[in-house]
Parts: C-alpha cells; structure tokens; sequence
C-alpha cells in the first residue's frame, strides 16, 4: 500500500469504517494531485468507487487559511442547491487521524482548464460556451440566499472591501523587499475610490476557469459540473468574484507566462461580454467593475510579489518561480489603467 505524503491510508480507512460502515468496499489506494502552499487534495480509491480528501499543507499552517470545517460546510450548504459543489461524504476534525483535519467527498469527472492550450481542442464555440456557463454559474451561486442554507454568518459582509484593501496591503508590507513603482498609488487610489457594496451573497474568492471542473453532457453542451476550492469562501461583496474573473479573462499580452490564464483562446468571449452577461443575469448594477478588477489586479500583484520574495530566499520548490518577479509590475500597471480608465474615457 502506498501512502502519499499526509495521508496514511491505513489511519484513514479505520476512520472511514467507524464512521461510515460499508462505503469502503476494498483496499484503498491514493495519489496526490494537487500539493504545495494551498490544501492538499487526494484521489482516493477502493476499485469500484473513488473518492477526493482534502488536508491543509504539511508543515505549519495558519488555521484560518486552511480552514476545513469551513470548507466541508459551505459544500454541504450549497449541496442542497442548485450550484454545482461534490456532495460532502465526512468532516474528521480529529487531528489524530492524519494529523490535521480533513474531509472527504464524492469525486466528480470533470476537465480544469487552465490554460489556452487546453481549451484549444475544445474549439472556439465549446470555448465559448463553457466561459459563458462560468458567468452564469456565478450568478446561480451569488443568487443563493445564505440565511436559508444555513449560511447567515458565514462572513461578516459590514466594511468587506476595506478589510480586503487593508488585509491585502499588510501581505504587500510582509513582502517588500525591492521597490516596485505604482503599487502604492494603486493602493491608495483603490482606498479613495471605495464603491459602495450591494446585498452581500456567498463569495468563492478565487472564481476562474481552472477552479470548476468542466464536463460535456451527451447534448454536446460543456458543462460545469463542480465549483472546487473553497478556501476563500466568504459573505461579501459578489462583485469582487465577477471582478477576479474579468481579470483572468484577460490577455496579459506575455508569452509563456507562468500565470495560467484562458484568455486568448480561440472563442473565448472578452470581458465586456462577461460583465454584460452577468449584468443581464443577475440584474445587478456593474457599473463599479473597473475599481473591482482593478482590485483583483492589486491583489494578484501582491500575491505574485509574496512567491517572488519566498523566491528571493530560497524558499520555492520547482520550475518557473524566477520569472515571477517580471510579472509583478505588469499587473500593477494593468490595476492603475483598468482603475484610470472611466475617468478617462
């Protein structure tokens, strides 16, 4: 039996067994398939059924950045709706069983896109669609009334966006070791310019392309079939999600960047029709979307600058982390024009 790095297979079985009587059929089996700074997933297997377990990284963790319970919870919440999350099968808060807490759910087949490459075979009108089905996935999700999932005190929505700006500029002052020019007046701008948020709605926080698995049903149609990743789930402003994904849905003009984005994918729609279908959908007003995706620049920006600092120290693992630090300035420069831009058009 092979045991992955953070999962003893043996400990978990037991637990599987007291707790759930008769799901595991066989032995099982696992591999990892996604490791590193964010939660480990596992594919988790008894030859007949399989299963995902979700555990924080290995090594210290900072509980409210990988928190499980959170996780396994909004899934069970969203379960009972219409949005697409895997059905939640155990929450182990029990340290004592891996070593950390971690739950388990049902494994759904589906396809992460995460780069134009991989979209390329899809063509440009399943492309398309499949972008499209993102936006109205999104409004399905932000149409969710929390208080009647259970989900009323989720978050704490009163001052969202100034505790995002603040929250964001302390990871900024955490990483600063070189000078990076417009950072700051981007940040002091986002500061001036708050917009003032709608009816707060369930928040995923990394809403892209490569965070759903993505399915074709027997119509033909891709569709998606799972919303992953919940870690940065929150109640807050629904505008900050359509903003990260407007974000991603643009071209960063680099080749070979070593941040994935879909964007120039043959089919794929350009971020006005983004924005307009999720007005259309939605019913809300966007007229504020500059200052979110201009937000969501600033906060990939310090994000990028905190690896390349890691990097900086000899603290990453893999190839690609040296030109991270290229990448910072095109973003900074991509938020001070996206936030400039309806003043000056």
């Amino acid at each position: 039996m092979s045991h992955p790095p953070g999962l003893d297979l043996d400990q978990l079985r037991a637990h599987l067994d007291r707790e759930r009587p008769g799901l595991v059929g066989g032995p099982l089996t696992a591999r990892l398939i996604e490791g590193g700074r964010s939660n480990l997933t596992y594919l988790v297997g008894d030859g007949t059924t399989q299963w995902v377990v979700r555990r924080p990284p290995l090594g210290h963790v900072l509980a409210t950045a990988h928190d499980m319970k959170r996780e396994h919870r909004v899934i069970a919440a969203l379960h009972t709706t219409d949005v697409p999350v895997p059905e939640p099968i155990l929450l182990c808060e029990d340290d004592a069983v891996l070593g950390a807490p971690f739950y388990v759910m049902e494994f759904v087949d589906g396809t992460p896109y995460r780069t134009a490459e991989q979209l390329a075979p899809l063509g440009p009108e399943r492309t398309r669609a499949a972008v499209l089905g993102l936006v109205d996935t999104l409004v399905d999700l932000h149409a969710v009334d929390p208080a009647k999932v259970g989900l009323g005190d989720f978050g704490r929505p009163e001052g969202f966006l100034e505790r995002q700006l603040r929250r964001w500029g302390k990871q900024l002052d955490a990483s600063r070791n070189r000078d990076l020019p417009g950072i700051d007046e981007l940040q002091a701008a986002l500061g001036r310019a708050l917009p003032d948020s709608p009816a707060p709605t369930i928040v995923h926080g990394d809403y892209r392309l490569d965070n759903v698995l993505v399915r074709q049903d027997p119509d033909g149609v891709d569709r998606i079939k799972a919303i992953l990743d919940w870690e940065m789930s929150t109640l807050g402003d629904p505008m900050t999600d359509l903003g990260l994904l407007v974000m991603y849905s643009t071209d960063l003009g680099l080749t070979e960047s070593p941040v994935s984005t879909t964007a120039t994918a043959a089919g794929h729609p350009d971020p006005a029709e983004l924005i307009e279908r999720y007005a259309a959908r939605s019913g809300r007003d966007v007229s504020a979307i500059a200052w979110y995706t201009a937000f969501a620049w600033f906060k990939l920006a310090v994000i990028l600058e905190g690896i390349h600092y890691r990097y900086t120290l000899g603290q990453t693992v893999g190839a690609g982390f040296d030109r991270i630090g290229e990448l910072v300035p095109v973003f900074i420069e991509h938020g001070l024009t996206t936030l400039k831009a309806p003043q000056e058009g």
